[in-house]
């Protein structure tokens, strides 16, 4: 068995939370509240910003011009591709875009950030794949699920979102694997098992970024949401 297939079978109970999770189902039945879609978008928005820094401290670790490539790569795919699905859910919310931006993270967002950031400055190139890892894994199959199961035509409100990431995500996640695979096959049991816990820990932290939009967490002493 891959590496990457081991990560997935030790996962598995996380991503099956994660098709389960209230806003998950929310997307697939069409049927989400304006401020939780608001609140994704927001914190979403940061979250990718801090995906772009997390690939370019990769592109500053790597040591050929390939691994450069495959996380320059999704840098151009954050900027100029993945607003699309936030354009989805600000068009269902009747809000701006543009207006969601520069928001502070709330707690969940501001601890998975941290996570990834400190795994990259700390790591090289299998710890940062690792840490990366389950956020368009997780997506992918969210988006592949939903296409299966719903099925939806242009009616359905998230239409765009759920063709994005059912039929978008699979080149980044395949490469990451691939690569992950491979580096993996140098590295002892101790090595291998600390990337599992990077990688098991972003898969639950995915969870709770869920939970985070549906709940529209806050911090616990009240606070005015001003910008960042």
């Amino acid at each position: 068995m891959k590496f990457s297939q081991e990560l997935r079978q030790e996962a598995d109970s996380i991503f099956q939370a994660i098709f389960e999770h209230p806003f998950v189902q929310g997307i697939a039945k069409g049927d989400l509240k304006k401020e939780q879609l608001i609140h994704y978008v927001k914190q979403d928005f940061e979250y990718l910003n801090s995906f772009i820094q997390i690939y370019g401290i990769a592109i500053s670790k790597c040591d050929n011009r390939e691994d450069m490539q495959i996380f320059n790569e999704q840098i151009s795919f954050i900027l100029n591709s993945e607003v699309h699905p936030h354009n989805n859910f600000c068009q269902v919310a009747g809000v701006a875009y543009e207006d969601l931006q520069g928001y502070s993270l709330s707690p969940s967002s501001h601890h998975y950030i941290r996570h990834m950031l400190t795994v990259a400055y700390s790591g090289g190139i299998p710890d940062i794949l690792a840490v990366l890892l389950p956020c368009p894994w997780t997506y992918l199959e969210i988006g592949k699920k939903l296409l299966e199961e719903v099925n939806p035509d242009i009616t359905h409100p998230f239409y765009d979102w759920i063709q994005f990431y059912g039929a978008r995500m699979d080149s980044v996640t395949d490469k990451f694997c691939a690569r992950l695979d491979e580096l993996a096959q140098n590295l002892s049991e101790k090595q291998k098992n600390k990337l599992k816990e990077y990688f098991l820990l972003s898969c639950q932290l995915e969870y709770k970024f869920w939970d985070m939009a549906y709940t529209v967490e806050e911090w616990p002493v009240a606070r005015e949401n001003i910008k960042a």
